[in-house]
């Protein structure tokens, strides 16, 4: 068992030395929270993408795909409410500068900030003397807008302002009107997008758990009022289902945690945010919320255009509600990688002895790359083979890596640490009937098949 300070530690260590997730602008010392993905890192986050894509679009006859612009009109975030309301409670240390969010150093000292106003924090804070972590006054607390802004055109004034998109779910909802009007759907239906959002943190941290720059998969979910409750349970049965049977997330390592009315969102009639223990604590991964038909109802009346819906039914029109399940799949990379890092041990070269192997056990269909081709010695044509294999598995339209160099124990290591489920070994037997040895990673079971199947065979371990 890794303690959770312990597995923190191997992560990071992993991810940089493997190819995951490296510093950004590292040969400049590195830039505050952000943060590249490396080529295991992006397979591995593009296979978690494209996997939620299949099973919420493309297996689904009720959502379409959308992708929308990062940046866009400006009044999408005066209707959206955002530029009024979208902002953290700062404080900054006097003497170092240094800025916190107040609620987190409110929570620090034993607070519960659950359901407090900004100005309610403000005077807690006050009552207290809250001092800053390093033991300094703090300046008057301030709300803080998250959104990052920029200029469309050659001039930097007010009327080139425009805003980096704090979410993704807006742009489902400006096009709300035409995919109504082009897709001949019926209600329920949803509208699914994937996508980069930016928000200016103040305290960005925990490695990719909290950063400015973040990826998120949602799906804007449009139903009838009298729906909304069976439609916002029936998503969140789906939510559970991808968990556990995509993701492979223990259950117990899964909350989900129902939000009090006081705490919600003023329009909200429902929320739902599933956290998950990360090394660092029980911390929020998806959300699922029902925003009733505030979206629409503020596009419409800032926009002018009917955003209405036409039952043919009861002949009515209304504006529809909205169930939103919201996955971060910045945070679902870091979810995998923290529930699949494994310790266990592996036999040496010497028959009896046994040495500690670290391994991520992901789920096959996750692993960035799904087998490694290893011929036992690079001489007497077994490299020939290995690469003819290779480039077989390859031709198959999955990614296979070919290693030929170091003991064979030595690069069996090596795909543990990546992940990668299946390790084929071309040695003379297959040179003489046309098989070789598959070694199972988590198993570290051992049997012969056919060359010919060695395609087959992936592909019926990685469904």
């Amino acid at each position: 068992m890794i303690s959770p300070e312990k597995k923190m530690d191997l992560l990071l260590s992993l991810c940089k030395r493997r190819g995951f997730i490296y510093p950004d602008s590292d040969i400049y010392g590195g830039f505050a929270n952000a943060w590249d993905y490396g080529p295991y890192g992006i397979e591995l986050k593009n296979n978690i993408r494209d996997a939620w894509w299949k099973r919420f679009v493309h297996a689904r006859e009720d959502v379409v795909g959308v992708d929308t612009p990062i940046i866009q009109h400006p009044k999408v975030w005066e209707a959206s409410g955002h530029l009024a309301t979208f902002s953290d409670p700062l404080v900054e240390d006097k003497k170092t500068h240094k800025r916190y969010r107040l609620d987190h150093l409110l929570e620090a000292q034993g607070v519960d900030v659950s359901g407090m106003s900004f100005e309610q924090m403000a005077a807690k804070a006050n009552e207290a003397g809250l001092k800053s972590p390093d033991g300094n006054v703090l300046a008057e607390p301030k709300q803080f807008n998250l959104m990052f802004k920029t200029f469309v055109g050659v001039s930097e004034d007010t009327a080139a302002t425009a805003y980096l998109r704090p979410e993704t779910a807006a742009g489902m909802f400006t096009a709300w009107k035409d995919i109504r009007d082009t897709m001949r759907k019926k209600l329920p239906f949803g509208i699914a997008q994937v996508g980069k959002a930016f928000r200016n943190e103040i305290t960005p941290g925990n490695f990719i758990f909290r950063t400015r720059e973040f990826e998120q998969m949602e799906i804007e979910y449009f139903v009838k009022p009298d729906q909304s409750p069976a439609m916002f349970e029936m998503w969140l049965g789906e939510m559970k289902r991808w968990v556990e049977d995509v993701l492979k997330l223990d259950p117990s390592h899964v909350v989900y945690k129902e939000i009090p009315e006081a705490d919600r969102a003023f329009y909200s009639a429902r929320t739902i945010d599933v956290e998950y223990h990360y090394p660092f604590g029980q911390k929020e991964l998806y959300g699922l919320a029902n925003r009733t038909d505030y979206d629409l109802s503020r596009h419409q009346e800032f926009s002018g255009e009917d955003l209405r819906w036409f039952d043919e039914e009861s002949r009515e029109r209304f504006i529809p509600h909205v169930i939103e399940p919201t996955w971060g799949l910045s945070r679902t990379v870091l979810a995998v990688l923290c529930e699949h890092l494994d310790i266990d041990e592996a036999e040496t070269s010497e028959e009896g002895e046994k040495e500690p192997r670290m391994v991520l056990r992901l789920p096959a269909r996750l692993a960035p790359v799904k087998a490694a081709v290893l011929p036992l010695q690079k001489k007497d044509g077994l490299a020939d083979l290995g690469k003819e294999l290779a480039q077989k598995i390859r031709a198959a339209g999955l990614v296979v890596e070919y290693d030929e160099s170091g003991s064979i124990g030595k690069r069996y290591r090596r795909q543990d640490e990546i992940g990668t489920p299946l390790c084929f070994t071309v040695d003379y037997q297959s040179k003489e009937d046309g098989t070789v040895t598959v070694r199972d990673r988590d198993a570290m079971t051992q049997e012969r098949v056919k060359m010919d199947d060695v395609v087959a065979f992936i592909q019926s371990k990685i469904q």
